[in-house]
């Protein structure tokens, strides 16, 4: 599975520098289930997204629902596990992220966000 680094342009701070990407059917349904936690800096791309759940899940997480211009349209924090987040309007790709990561980096919604593939140069 491609992975990539997640940099907070807006607050010059990294939120993952391993993230994993999923972008193709299978990869999108299975999401973080059967994951007994997110190690930190890690994380968990979904493209196309713009709404997640929590349902079967062992842990918390942090949520941010992502413009295609990378653009933080909406931050949910410590979302628990069994819960619905919301749907988010404008929203192309969601980053999940170790609970607390959010409040951690101080990232807020209007914040832009680069991903960059980790095999790149």
């Amino acid at each position: 599975m491609k992975e990539v680094c997640i940099f907070n342009e807006t607050r010059d701070s990294f939120l993952a520098q391993r993230a994993c990407v999923a972008d193709s059917f299978f990869p999108r349904l299975k999401g973080l289930l059967g994951k007994k936690c997110l190690p930190p800096q890690g994380g968990l791309v979904i493209i196309p997204c713009s709404s997640v759940h929590c349902m079967g899940m062992k842990f918390p997480i942090d949520v941010l629902y992502v413009s295609l211009e990378h653009k933080v349209l909406k931050v949910v924090e410590n979302l628990r596990p069994n819960r619905l987040g919301p749907i988010v309007k404008g929203s192309k790709y969601v980053v999940e992220l170790p609970a607390g990561t959010i409040s951690a980096t101080s990232t807020g919604e209007g914040d832009i966000l680069h991903l960059k593939n980790i095999n790149d140069d």
